[in-house]
């Protein structure tokens, strides 16, 4: 069956079952980031560290997403998009294993940065393998499944290996995700296709030439303020729940669990209906996340009020994803895998600013609220870009028209 006649079938029987396995990479990926989170005590208590310098592990890996991703996506360019996953996949059940084995912090924090540079080069191959597998009119909702795999891993993966932490220690999540991992290169060495002998070899300066078209750095703008928006109210919801709602502790993860349902049902909603009206999606998402933050600051010392927003802010504030990033990759045109590791790093450029301003906030008079106040407005910024999008497609529209008469 040819590229084409794939991506035929395809629109008529559904998505790819690479969508799937690729979905499945990003869940585990997805896991590893945020499952630190839930099990800091126990691996600051057993490698002999505080709790705030156990913190790092976090940070360490959200740097090597920012800053890996492009890089490894660039280092991986001439491989078979089988090999670089395959390969991000290895290095990805590495890093665990160390981790797993070594009570030496710095190792760790090493691992955990060279884990984000796996884990950087995976979700950008995966995205454009994913939408080429779909063609154009499903690429958004390939890459709305891809990614809901990491919305899954909040919902299921993170939870989950928090509880298997805490029954047989913090090692044990850290030995199954490697497993996993190697698990996975055997389904992506199967189902994901060689690259056509035929195609053309990949060239770093054609990548760059793709970054030319200016609605690639709109779409990227729009990516770092969608995230920051969201995270910077997510990131100190705790906060919020204990000071303003009046929660209990113990009933913060189920308010969390909230967030990651709607961030799951957002991801493949905006991806699905995405496919077919992108700008409608867009625009209403940005209208929607503003409202709901300005909800949340307003209603937040109601429980049943506070635990609905927080729902709709993942629904709306994660819906938006798929549909940028298939922007980018389509700006992109042949040079699409730096375009795609961009995305990555702007969403993640996006949380890192959005939650250190956010912390700020949380110090000010504004106290809890703060962080959900600077939120909404960042969100507010999110019109700008969508704005000039519209226009520029407009224009390329125009132009494309005008050749096409010409030509004819």
């Amino acid at each position: 069956m040819s590229a084409e006649t794939a991506r035929s079938a395809s629109a008529t029987t559904g998505l790819p079952f690479v969508t799937y396995v690729l979905a499945a990479g990003v869940f585990l990926m997805g896991t590893t980031e945020f499952i630190v989170a839930g099990i800091l005590p126990e691996i600051a208590a057993d490698i002999g560290v505080s709790v705030a310098d156990a913190g790092l592990m976090i940070t360490v890996f959200a740097i090597g997403m920012i800053v890996g991703t492009p890089l490894m996506a660039i280092a991986t360019l001439k491989l078979q998009r089988r090999i670089a996953l395959s390969l991000s996949l290895v290095v990805f059940a590495v890093g665990h294993v160390i981790v797993a084995l070594t009570s030496s912090f710095p190792l760790v924090l090493g691992m955990r940065f060279v884990t984000a540079l796996a884990t950087g080069a995976f979700w950008a191959v995966a995205a454009v393998v994913a939408a080429k597998a779909a063609g154009p009119a499903l690429s958004s909702r390939a890459l709305g499944i891809v990614l809901g795999g990491g919305m899954l891993a909040n919902v299921v993966g993170v939870p989950l290996g928090a509880f298997a932490g805490h029954a047989i220690g913090w090692r044990g999540p850290f030995w199954a995700l490697a497993v996993l991992a190697l698990l996975a290169v055997v389904a992506i060495l199967k189902h994901v296709p060689a690259d056509p002998s035929d195609a053309p070899l990949p060239s770093l300066r054609a990548e760059v030439a793709g970054l030319r078209d200016v609605r690639v750095w709109l779409v990227l703008a729009g990516a770092a303020i969608v995230c920051g928006s969201s995270l910077a109210a997510y990131s100190f919801i705790s906060p919020l729940l204990t000071e303003n709602t009046g929660m209990a502790a113990d009933s913060v993860p189920l308010v969390l669990l909230a967030y990651g349902v709607g961030a799951l049902f957002g991801s493949n909603l905006g991806g699905r209906i995405g496919s077919s009206r992108p700008y409608g999606v867009l625009f209403t998402s940005a209208a929607a996340t503003f409202l709901v933050l300005v909800g949340l600051a307003v209603f937040s010392h109601s429980p049943a009020a506070t635990v609905v927003f927080v729902f709709l802010l993942g629904l709306f504030g994660m819906s938006t994803n798929p549909i940028l990033i298939g922007k980018a990759v389509g700006y992109a045109d042949e040079a699409p895998t730096l375009a795609s590791a961009l995305s990555t790093s702007a969403f993640n450029v996006g949380t890192a600013v959005g939650s250190w301003i956010a912390g700020f906030a949380l110090e000010s008079a504004l106290g809890a609220t703060g962080p959900v106040v600077v939120g909404a407005t960042i969100a507010a910024l999110y019109f700008l870009p969508l704005s000039a999008l519209v226009v520029r497609d407009r224009r390329a529209e125009r132009h494309h028209a005008e050749d096409s008469r010409v030509a004819g």
